[in-house]
């Protein structure tokens, strides 16, 4: 009888599984079964081993020659088996493919969507732009509070009442109405915290300090930094007076291209071209993570989104005449970016705190409202702080 040593245990690289073309000795008690092939196999496939506490005899035939040797508890795979798992591989390979090349039609698809209709609402200006806008702004709400109650925030602090979130939301998604309408928010703001602070206070069970700075900075980042961009586009009504740009006189005329306008047009395609150098320059080059709030980003992309955040804003400058000045279009173009970073990596705190990936699942192929516009949050009070008090007569 010939004698298997654990060198041919090895080359045959026995695996756990469990095939009808096996069978085990009944006669012994299960501690020391024998596996038996019921046929012979001329090939045993490369699987690997599984170590069981039990040590049994394992027997197999080759030629008619029986052999046996006591080692560890294994069972053999066939050649056939290799090909199935082999097949099953290919076929998870192919359909991941397929759903990463739907999800980026998808992507595409609404993204380009997203693109036009945002530039028709700004184009349009007035309140045209102010209700659209502030149904963004609750849509954004909504889902901060939602992240807010999620596993993650909520372990390690009291989120606070359903009814104070959704009070929150309808009040964020007014203050640009107040905005368009009153010119300022600060009273408005103001009385709405102090409003909030009294229905936490008062409400049943133990009040706690995190249901009230979550529902305030909720205020602060949902409903007051957005309205700087109600401001910066409607509020900035010099007209661009040396901006070349033909616009039919039915729409408006030459008189329709404010400074405000022109800002908004700027600044968004700015963070968008940022965005977009950042990725492409990431998946390049990136080596080096910017930190650890958002692991994906690096430094190389930071860097190459930088430079083309500044490139667009200087082109866009010389295209429609403002501003004047090639140092106050790098300026613009650097505040832009830098609010873009901060309100990103903002966004992905709150995520990561939360336990999940995307903000909401509104959009297909992008997530929640929160995930497209967390680069502009910031950036909008940056734009037209500058512009309002930096540059002379508004840049013309």
């Amino acid at each position: 009888m010939a004698t298997v040593s654990y060198l041919d245990v090895d080359r045959y690289k026995l695996a756990p599984l469990s095939l009808p073309s096996l069978r085990t000795c009944r006669c012994r008690p299960f501690s020391s079964q024998s596996l038996i092939l019921s046929r012979p196999y001329s090939k045993l496939s490369s699987s690997g081993l599984v170590f069981d506490r039990s040590s049994a005899a394992l027997r197999f035939s080759q030629n008619g020659m029986w052999a046996h040797r006591r080692v560890i508890t294994a069972v053999a795979r066939s050649e056939p088996d290799r090909l199935g798992e082999d097949n099953t591989k290919k076929e998870d390979l192919l359909l991941e493919s397929q759903q990463k090349s739907s999800q980026f039609r998808k992507r595409v698809i609404f993204g380009l969507g997203i693109g036009i209709g945002v530039g028709g609402v700004v184009l349009a200006g007035g309140w045209v732009f102010t209700l659209a806008f502030a149904a963004v702004v609750f849509a954004g709400a909504r889902e901060y509070f939602e992240l807010v109650r999620s596993r993650g925030i909520s372990d390690g602090m009291t989120p606070p009442p359903r009814y104070v979130s959704r009070v929150c939301s309808v009040i964020c998604a007014l203050l640009p109405v107040v905005t368009m309408y009153r010119g300022y928010i600060d009273v408005t703001l103001t009385s709405a915290a102090f409003v909030m602070a009294i229905a936490l206070l008062l409400q049943r069970g133990n009040p706690r300090f995190a249901q009230l700075s979550s529902a305030i900075f909720g205020l602060f980042y949902c409903g007051y930094l957005p309205c700087f961009w109600v401001k910066l586009r409607c509020g900035l009504a010099v007209p661009a007076l040396n901006t070349r740009v033909i616009w039919p006189v039915p729409l408006g005329g030459q008189a329709h291209w404010t400074v405000g306008l022109v800002a908004t047009l700027i600044s968004i395609s700015s963070i968008i071209a940022a965005d977009t150098f950042a990725f492409l320059g990431g998946k390049a080059f990136g080596r080096t993570p910017l930190t650890s709030v958002s692991p994906k980003k690096t430094w190389e992309g930071t860097i190459i989104g930088f430079c083309g955040c500044l490139v667009t804003c200087v082109v866009l400058s010389k295209v429609f005449s403002w501003p004047s000045s090639l140092l106050s279009a790098i300026i613009f173009g650097a505040l832009n970016f830098f609010g873009s970073v901060f309100g990103d990596l903002t966004e992905s705190m709150i995520k990561r705190d939360a336990g999940v990936k995307d903000s909401g699942s509104l959009i297909p192929g992008h997530g929640g409202i929160l995930d497209r516009v967390d680069s502009y949050v910031f950036t909008g009070a940056l734009a037209y702080n500058f512009v309002k008090t930096f540059l002379p007569l508004y840049g013309v």
